[in-house]
């Protein structure tokens, strides 16, 4: 019983750890939300209506408060990272309004998507104006090391997109191809966005390069969890519905690793669901029995695991302070998701 409690005890921690980073940059976080609300204005009205559903449809700003701590992990006592942080809140924010136009989501975060609201046609062009905007912030810093790096980072994610297009229904998709996939699509910004923290306060490139895999690692072990967390109970409390990567087929690794794995005759059952998308009542449970026999979404915890560990050991040259203490703890934050 002593031990139920102990873990229990644990992971609400854990699950407190992103909490304890968010109190730590509070100050200029409050000032990044007022720069996301001003610079979201426009004279096309729909233009601050469409992308104001979705920022304040929630989310946790977990790429901006990264890049905020990892500026204050580099020693930077200035402003340039409150415009930065929220730089980065727009690229995220305008690759989720074209991600949800070509995965057809009709929910984000437990509430319509705003394609499902106004349309597809208006959600890429004021995903369009984001980016745009982000763009403007990076100019007004002036740094063309930081104009490389988010440049640099918008470009990638672009290019996983496409890849993801290609490896989509793919049952043939390698558990290195699929990574490629989320270091692009999801790690990239990650990395960018706490990078840019040793460039304000101008630290040698080694720092630049510890922060820079911290952001990589920590990013392809959350997308693993998301990955995880598709087919757990737990996503209704993350206001998702389990199994929506099952049902649009996308190949995840829990399912390459199943698929792997299984018989032939369950390699067909994947083959017909996720490639040829013939679903039916029940296919779902048998998807989630087939990863828990083969032992895939464990796996992939473990996986999320590994890169978590080489997310902290990348800010082992920074000296130990609450900010670093805290931007490792939330490691365990995200890893501890799936639970």
């Amino acid at each position: 019983m002593a031990i139920v409690v102990s873990l229990e005890g644990e992971r609400s921690r854990k699950a407190k750890s992103f909490d304890a980073l968010v109190a730590l940059v509070k100050d200029d976080l409050e000032k990044v939300n007022r720069t996301i609300v001003e610079r979201m204005h426009s004279p096309v009205a729909l233009i601050p209506q469409l992308a104001g559903h979705l920022i304040a449809a929630g989310g946790k700003r977990l790429r901006p408060v990264l890049t905020l701590a990892s500026a204050r992990l580099a020693g930077h006592t200035g402003e340039r990272h409150v415009k930065l942080a929220a730089c980065v809140e727009f690229i995220h924010t305008a690759t989720l309004l074209h991600d949800d136009v070509v995965d057809e989501s009709e929910l984000r975060r437990g509430q319509a998507s705003a394609n499902a609201l106004f349309g597809n046609k208006p959600s890429v062009l004021v995903g369009d104006f984001l980016f745009s905007r982000s763009f403007e912030l990076m100019v007004e810093d002036g740094s063309l090391s930081v104009l490389a790096i988010l440049s640099r980072a918008s470009s990638v994610i672009a290019e996983g997109e496409v890849l993801q297009l290609i490896t989509a229904n793919d049952t043939d998709t390698s558990e290195d191809a699929y990574l490629e996939v989320i270091r692009s699509k999801t790690a990239a910004l990650f990395a960018a966005a706490c990078r840019i923290g040793a460039v304000v306060a101008e630290r040698p490139r080694a720092e630049e390069e510890a922060l820079d895999s911290y952001g990589l690692n920590l990013g392809v072990a959350f997308q693993l969890i998301d990955d995880v967390l598709d087919y757990s109970a737990k996503q209704a409390v993350l206001g998702k519905t389990v199994g929506d990567d099952f049902r649009e087929g996308k190949i995840t690794l829990p399912i390459i690793l199943a698929f792997r794995r299984g018989s032939e005759e369950e390699r067909e059952f994947w083959r017909r669901t996720v490639e040829r998308l013939e679903q039916q009542d029940g296919d779902l449970e048998k998807a989630i029995a087939l990863m828990e026999k083969h032992g895939s979404l464990a796996d992939t915890v473990a996986r999320a695991r590994h890169y978590g560990e080489v997310a902290r050991d990348a800010l082992g040259i920074f000296p130990d302070t609450p900010v670093k203490q805290a931007m490792i703890d939330v490691i365990d934050f995200c890893i501890e998701r799936a639970y």
